[in-house]
C-alpha cells in the first residue's frame, strides 16, 4: 500500500497510489506500507532509487542502515511495535531522503506513524519540506517512547507497592498465583523497557547521520529541534535505564518472597514429620511380635499406649510453638 501526502492550496491531500498508478505531483512524502513488488518498482521508476529488502533492512551494521547512494540518503532504524499489546516487539522502517521528497518504508504498523499522518492533514507545514516531515516522525517516535516508559513507570510502582506491603492479618503469606502474575508483569515491563531503548539508541544514531548527511545544523529552526530531540533521547535512553535496573530488583524481590513462600512450606512439612514421629516411634514398639511384652496382657495397656502416642505428639508441638516456629 502507497500513500501520497501532497501539499496543494494550504491543506495536505492524502492520496492513495495504486499499484501501476501514476504518482501525483509535488508528492512530498511517499509512505510505503508491506509495498508488493509492483508497487515498489513504480516507485523505484518514479524516483530513480533502489529501495532495500525487507532482508537489507534487517542488517544491523551501521554501514547497510545509514548511508548515501547517488542523491538519496538511506536511514533505517528499530522501532518498537504492539506496546499495547502482551507481547511488546520491535521493527524496522527505512527512510529515504531523496530529490526534496520522503520514502517511508515499514512492514509494521506503529503508531506514531499514523498519528503524525493525521497531524499532517490538519497542519501542512508539518510536511512542507521533507527533511521538516522526518523531523516530524521521529519525534512522533520519541513522544510515543516517552508515553510508553510512562506507563512502565506506573506499573512498576504499583507492582512495587504490591509486593512490599504488608500482609493482611491473619494471613502470614501471599498467593503464589499473585507472585506468577507479579512476574509475568515484570517479564513484560522489562521488555517495553529494553525495546525502548533500543529504539532510543537507533533514533540517536539516525539523527546524527541525518544532520550531517544533509547539514540541516545549519538552519538555525531545525538545528533548535535537533538540539532539543537529543535532550529528549539522551533523557529517555536513562529513563529507560532507571526502570530497566528496577525492573530487575523488583524480580529479585519477588524471587525473594517466593523463596521465602516456599521455605514456610517445607518448614511446616518438617515440623508435622517430626511431632508425629514419637507417636509412630511407640506404635512400631507396640507393633513388634515377641512372645512375651508384659503390656499385652496388662487390662490397660492399650488406653496406655493411645496415651503414649499423644503425649508423645503434644510435648513436640508445644515445644515448637513455645519457640515460635509455627
Amino acid at each position: 500500500m502507497i500513500h501520497a501526502y501532497v501539499p496543494r492550496d494550504r491543506v495536505v491531500e492524502r492520496i492513495e497510489v495504486p499499484a501501476g498508478g501514476k504518482v501525483p505531483d509535488g508528492t512530498i512524502w511517499f509512505d510505503l506500507y508491506a509495498p508488493t513488488d509492483e508497487e515498489r518498482r513504480g516507485i523505484e521508476r518514479t524516483l530513480s532509487l533502489d529501495l532495500p529488502t525487507r532482508e537489507n533492512m534487517l542488517e544491523i551494521e551501521p554501514s547497510s542502515r545509514l548511508h548515501v547512494e547517488r542523491d538519496a540518503v538511506y536511514m533505517t532504524a528499530t522501532v518498537i511495535t504492539h506496546a499495547d499489546r502482551p507481547n511488546p516487539s520491535s521493527d524496522v522502517i527505512t527512510f529515504i531522503v531523496t530529490r526534496g521528497r520522503l520514502v517511508t518504508l515499514r512492514y509494521e504498523d506503529p503508531r506514531p506513524v499514523r498519528s503524525f499522518a493525521a497531524k499532517v492533514l490538519k497542519q501542512p507545514s508539518l510536511c512542507s519540506k521533507p527533511e521538516d516531515a522526518l523531523l516530524g516522525l521521529v519525534d512522533a517516535f520519541i513522544d510515543r517512547i516517552a508515553d510508553i516508559l510512562e506507563k512502565v513507570g506506573l506499573d512498576l510502582d504499583a507492582l512495587s507497592q504490591g509486593i512490599f506491603r504488608d500482609a493482611p492479618a491473619g494471613d502470614g503469606r501471599r498467593s503464589h498465583l499473585d507472585l506468577a502474575a507479579v512476574l509475568r508483569t515484570l517479564g513484560r515491563n522489562e521488555d517495553l523497557a529494553s525495546t525502548a531503548r533500543e529504539s532510543l539508541l537507533s533514533l540517536s544514531r539516525l539523527l546524527r547521520f541525518l544532520s550531517q548527511a544533509l547539514g540541516i545544523e545549519s538552519v538555525k529552526d531545525r538545528k533548535a529541534r535537533l538540539r532539543t530531540m537529543f535532550a529528549d533521547l539522551e533523557s529517555l535512553s536513562q529513563q529507560a535505564s532507571f526502570e530497566a535496573g528496577k525492573v530487575q530488583f523488583l524480580l529479585e524481590a519477588t524471587l525473594g518472597l517466593i523463596n521465602i513462600e516456599q521455605n514456610a512450606i517445607i518448614k511446616i512439612f518438617s515440623v508435622a514429620a517430626v511431632v508425629f514421629l514419637p507417636p509412630t516411634l511407640v506404635a512400631s514398639i507396640y507393633g513388634m511380635n515377641f512372645d512375651w511384652m508384659p503390656e499385652l496382657r496388662w487390662a490397660h495397656g492399650y488406653p496406655f499406649a493411645l496415651f503414649l502416642m499423644l503425649a508423645s505428639a503434644i510435648l513436640p508441638y508445644l515445644f515448637f510453638k513455645r519457640k515460635g516456629w509455627l
